[in-house]
């Protein structure tokens, strides 16, 4: 895709892919709050099992989007923005990136440490990554929760933050960019 096609804005395809792992964020943290604590006797039940598909396909539309954005180029920056902002929109996006990854796999492996069949939706089961209580696996689920519950919302929460910024106070079009329709 030339630069002049997506001049104004994020491709139809950027924007379903940026909105649908953002519903499948809001999804995760709600079965995540209300599903029951995990201890060693823990048994998968139905919280647990929807919170462990919907982070495989998180995992799954997290692969289709980074391809997505690795073969397609992303419009250009708006004139006037400083440096500064650029720079950090740039790193804010590669922590998001990552975490789209790690996160997931780090309950994909907790899930397999803790004997949890990691099945999605019902349809099918991932293979485990690791042993039932491999050693040295044990902290996964702890790193999982901490990097979700500080870092995620952290970023999530400045991520949004720097939209409303561009669309109250700079009055740019760098959130209208990727709002569906625009």
């Amino acid at each position: 895709m030339s630069i002049s096609e997506n001049a104004l804005g994020y491709t139809g395809t950027a924007k379903a892919l940026h909105w649908t792992i953002v519903t499948l964020l809001i999804v995760q943290f709600v079965l995540s709050w209300t599903m029951p604590e995990i201890h060693r006797d823990t048994k998968p039940e139905t919280l647990i099992n929807l919170h462990l598909s919907f982070g495989a396909l998180t995992l799954g539309v997290a692969i289709i989007r980074l391809t997505w954005r690795a073969t397609h180029a992303e419009p250009p920056p708006e004139d006037g923005l400083p440096p500064w902002q650029l720079q950090s929109a740039r790193v804010m996006h590669w922590l998001l990136y990552g975490l789209l990854f790690v996160l997931p796999i780090l309950g994909w492996i907790n899930a397999s440490y803790r004997g949890f069949a990691v099945s999605v939706f019902g349809l099918f089961e991932l293979p485990k990554l690791v042993a039932t209580r491999a050693p040295g696996f044990g902290w996964t689920g702890d790193v999982h929760g901490l990097l979700a519950n500080y870092l995620m919302l952290t970023l999530v929460g400045l991520h949004v933050a720097a939209g409303l910024y561009h669309y109250f106070i700079r009055r740019d079009r760098v959130l209208q960019r990727m709002l569906p329709g625009a």
